[in-house]
């Protein structure tokens, strides 16, 4: 996947899913979120969104109500550091049958 594929016009420094192919299939953990305990749905609006912000991968929606898409999240636990909130905890991934 080359620049043109992420609609950029440059090679500028920024996510674009798909990069490096589906990476959340090698994650152990993943993140889950407490919506009781989120800033931007107790807000009914949006506010905060540092999990967006700080993610690498880009895969967490800029939304109320985020959501993460585990195809590319990678597991590296960051959006959990960066809340405010604690309203993100990584819980361990179900194992293979």
């Amino acid at each position: 996947m080359g620049t043109r594929d992420c609609g950029q016009k440059s090679a500028m420094s920024s996510p674009c899913i798909g990069e490096a192919g589906r990476t959340g299939d090698w994650r152990s953990t993943r993140p889950e979120f407490d919506p009781a305990k989120c800033l931007a749905v107790k807000a009914g609006r949006p506010a905060c969104f540092q999990c967006w912000a700080y993610c690498p991968e880009g895969v967490i929606k800029k939304e109320v109500g985020s959501e993460v898409d585990l195809t590319y999240c990678k597991g590296c636990g960051i959006c959990v550091e960066v809340c405010p909130s604690g309203a993100i905890t990584m819980i361990p991934e179900p194992e293979e049958e």
